[in-house]
C-alpha cells in the first residue's frame, strides 16, 4: 500500500453551503475506510472558517486513491473547486507505522 495526499478546496461560491450540507454523509464515509485513513480533517482559513479538506489515505496505486476519493460524499455534492492527490511518504513523526 502506498500513501496519498489529498488535498481538496472548496468552491469559493456556495462551498461552504455545500460542505455544512454534505458534511455528516461525508464524516460517516471517511469512518468506513477505517485504518487506510491516516489522518484526515479540515483546511481552516485565517479567520478559522473551514475551506477543505486534507486527507491521508493508504491506497494500492494513484488510479485507487482517485476512484476512493471520487466517492466522497464531498465531490458528489459538488463541494470542491480544486482537488489534488500527491503520492507521499511518512518520513517522520507521530503516527508513521513501523
Amino acid at each position: 500500500m502506498y500513501l496519498y495526499c489529498w488535498h481538496c478546496l472548496d468552491k469559493p461560491e456556495g462551498g461552504a453551503e455545500a460542505r455544512a450540507l454534505v458534511r455528516p454523509a461525508h464524516l460517516a464515509w471517511v469512518s468506513t475506510l477505517g485504518d487506510r485513513v491516516r489522518m484526515a480533517g479540515p483546511l481552516l482559513s485565517e479567520a478559522g472558517a473551514m475551506i477543505g479538506s486534507l486527507l491521508l489515505v493508504e491506497a494500492a496505486s494513484l488510479d485507487e486513491a482517485r476512484a476512493l476519493q471520487a466517492e466522497d460524499p464531498y465531490v458528489k455534492g459538488g463541494v470542491f473547486d480544486l482537488v489534488t492527490i500527491y503520492e507521499t511518504r511518512w518520513a517522520i513523526g507521530e503516527g508513521k507505522r513501523a
